[in-house]
C-alpha cells in the first residue's frame, strides 16, 4: 500500500501545538470530534495514518490531561447504534472508558447530557455509578442558542453541576456527534471563570481538513461521511475576512461561531482571543500529509464506500430519499461511478454468470476480495456457506498455496454444527456465515497441518477491499470488520425472506 501520511511527523506537530495553546491558560478545555480511537475513516483516506493516533497523542500528554466523555441521554433512551461497531452508545462508553485506562489516561467522570429522567439513561447511570464511575448529569441549557444573557447565568450554565478536574488540559469526548461536548465544554467555562480560573476552550476536529482545498477529494470524502447529518463543507468566510486566509470548515461550525462567540466573551467578560471557526481548531493532520496523490485517490474510493453503505441504508430503511439523494450528487461531483471500486465488476459478472443457471428469482451472491497483490479472488453462497465465508477460505488458500480441490474443514466437524442450527436452534437456514466457518477451521487446525497454514494466512487480509453482490449480514460486517477488510455491498437483498433479511 502506498502511503501518503507521515504518523510521526503529524503527531510531533500536533502535541507541540496543542501545548502551545494550553500555555494561554490555567486550563484547557479541548472538544474532541470524531472518533479518539480506531478512526478507521481517516486511517482509510490518508494511507499510512494510524487509527489510533489521536490516543496515542494523548498518551503522551497524560501527566497533563483527563478525560471526560459525554452521552446524550436521547441516545441512551432509543439504543442509538455507533455503526462501525454494531454496539449502543452506552455499550460504547464503556468500551471507551476501558480503552482509555489501557493506555493509563484518567477518565475524570461521564456526563449525561439534556437528562431528563429519561429511564434508560437512568438506568445506565446507576450501572455507571455503582461501578465506581462518578457522573454528572447535565439538564437542556435554558435559552439555548439565542438567549446569550440566560445561557450564561445561573439559570442557564450555571444550573449544571460543576465537574471537579486536576489538570490543565481537560479532553471532552463522546461516542458520536450531538452528545453534547460543546454544551459541557461552555459550562465548564462558565463555572471556572465564577472560581477566577483563567480557562479556554479549543476543538479538535480532524475533517474537514482547513489547509486543503475546499474540493479537494479528502474533504469531499467527509462530506460523504457524514451526509446524514447534512454536513456541507464551506470557506471559513470569518478566517477570510480577519486574515485573507482561506481555510475549509463545514456549516454547522460556521453558523454556530457569531453565538459561540458571544457566549465566550460574555463567560470571560473579554473579547475573544478567536476570529474564526478555524481559530478555534488545533488540527495539525493536513501537515502530516507527503503524498497528495495517494490522498486523492484513496478519498475517492472513500467516497464509493460511502455511496454503497448509503444505498444499503436507505434500502433498509434508515436513510431518507434526500440523503440518498445527495450522495449520489457527491459521487457526481467528483466524476465517480460504482464501477470505479476495483472489486465490482468481478462479483457482478460472477453472479451474473450463476444466474444463467439458476432460477429466475434467485440472487446468486457472490463476493470479490482484492488481495494486497492485486488478485481478486472470489466466493459464492452456497447451502453449506454464505459467499462472505466462502471468499475468506478462498483467499487463505490462495495465500498459502493451496490447491483449490483440498478441504480445509473436515465434513465431521461441519455436520455437528449445521445439525445444531438446523435440529437444536431451529434455524431455517443452516448456511454458515464467515465467523461460523473461521470457528470450523480452528477446530481443525489442531489436527490439520494444511488448515492450520491457512489460518495463519488471515492476518494477510488486513487493509483488502472486498465487494458483495447482496446485502451481508450484521454478523458478517463485524467478522470482515475485525480481519481489517473493507467489505461494500449492492443494495440488493440476498432473498425474498423479509424476517432473515433485516
Amino acid at each position: 500500500m502506498k502511503i501518503g501520511f507521515d504518523n510521526q511527523k503529524y503527531l510531533e506537530e500536533q502535541s507541540k501545538y496543542i501545548l502551545e495553546r494550553v500555555n494561554n491558560y490555567d486550563k484547557l478545555y479541548l472538544e474532541f470530534g470524531g472518533k479518539l480511537l480506531q478512526d478507521f475513516h481517516a486511517k482509510r483516506v490518508l494511507p499510512g495514518y494510524d487509527e489510533n493516533v489521536k490516543i496515542k497523542l494523548l498518551h503522551k500528554l497524560r501527566e497533563k490531561a483527563e478525560i471526560v466523555i459525554c452521552v446524550y441521554a436521547g441516545d441512551i433512551e432509543r439504543n442509538k447504534i455507533r455503526g462501525d461497531f454494531g454496539i449502543t452508545y452506552d455499550m460504547d462508553v464503556l468500551r471507551l472508558i476501558d480503552e482509555l485506562r489501557g493506555y493509563e489516561l484518567d477518565v475524570n467522570s461521564v456526563v449525561i447530557t439534556r437528562y431528563d429522567n429519561q429511564p434508560a439513561a437512568t438506568v445506565f447511570i446507576n450501572k455507571l455509578e455503582r461501578r465506581g464511575i462518578k457522573v454528572y448529569k447535565h439538564a437542556s441549557t435554558k435559552g439555548y442558542p439565542t438567549d446569550v444573557d440566560t445561557i450564561v447565568s445561573d439559570e442557564g450554565y450555571g444550573a449544571n453541576p460543576y465537574i471537579e478536574t486536576s489538570k490543565p488540559i481537560v479532553v471532552v469526548t463522546a461516542p458520536g456527534p450531538g452528545s453534547g461536548k460543546l454544551g459541557t465544554c461552555l459550562s465548564q467555562l462558565y463555572h471556572e471563570n465564577k472560581r477566577g480560573r483563567v480557562a479556554g476552550y479549543s476543538k479538535f476536529e480532524t475533517f474537514p481538513v482547513w489547509n486543503v482545498p475546499l474540493k479537494h477529494p479528502l474533504n469531499i470524502a467527509y462530506e460523504a461521511a457524514t451526509v446524514d447529518l447534512k454536513d456541507v463543507n464551506m470557506i471559513d468566510s470569518f478566517h477570510l475576512e480577519a486574515y485573507n486566509e482561506m481555510s475549509v470548515n463545514y456549516n454547522r461550525d460556521l453558523e454556530l461561531f457569531p453565538v459561540l462567540k458571544k457566549i465566550i466573551e460574555k463567560i470571560t467578560g473579554k473579547e475573544s482571543i478567536y476570529k474564526s471557526p478555524t481559530d478555534m481548531g488545533v488540527n495539525r493532520v493536513g501537515f502530516g500529509i507527503v503524498d497528495d496523490e495517494v490522498v486523492r485517490e484513496a478519498s475517492k474510493q472513500e467516497i464509493i464506500r460511502r455511496y454503497f453503505k448509503t444505498s444499503c441504508e436507505y434500502k433498509k430503511g434508515y436513510l431518507d430519499k434526500e440523503t440518498f439523494e445527495r450522495i449520489k450528487l457527491i459521487m457526481e461531483e467528483v466524476n465517480l461511478k460504482p464501477e470505479d471500486r476495483k472489486v465490482v465488476i468481478p462479483s457482478r459478472e460472477y453472479s451474473a454468470k450463476l444466474k444463467e443457471t439458476a432460477d429466475k428469482n434467485d440472487v446468486c451472491p457472490v463476493v470479490a476480495l482484492e488481495l494486497n497483490d492485486g488478485t481478486i479472488v472470489t466466493g459464492k453462497g452456497s447451502e453449506l456457506m454464505d459467499a462472505t465465508a466462502a471468499v475468506v477460505l478462498n483467499a487463505i488458500k490462495y495465500l498459502g498455496n493451496i490447491s483449490d480441490e483440498i478441504h480445509l474443514i473436515s465434513p465431521v466437524v461441519l455436520e455437528p454444527i449445521t445439525n445444531l442450527k438446523s435440529k437444536t436452534l431451529g434455524n431455517r437456514s443452516t448456511s454458515l456465515d464467515s465467523e461460523e466457518i473461521l470457528m470450523a477451521l480452528s477446530i481443525c487446525a489442531v489436527t490439520n497441518p494444511t488448515a492450520q497454514v491457512a489460518m495463519e494466512k488471515l492476518s494477510m487480509l488486513k487493509g483488502c477491499q472486498a465487494h458483495s453482490t447482496a446485502i451481508i449480514s450484521g454478523n458478517d460486517e463485524q467478522t470482515f470488520r475485525k480481519l481489517g477488510v473493507d467489505i461494500t455491498c449492492d443494495p440488493i437483498y440476498a432473498s425474498e425472506s423479509l424476517y432473515y433479511n433485516m
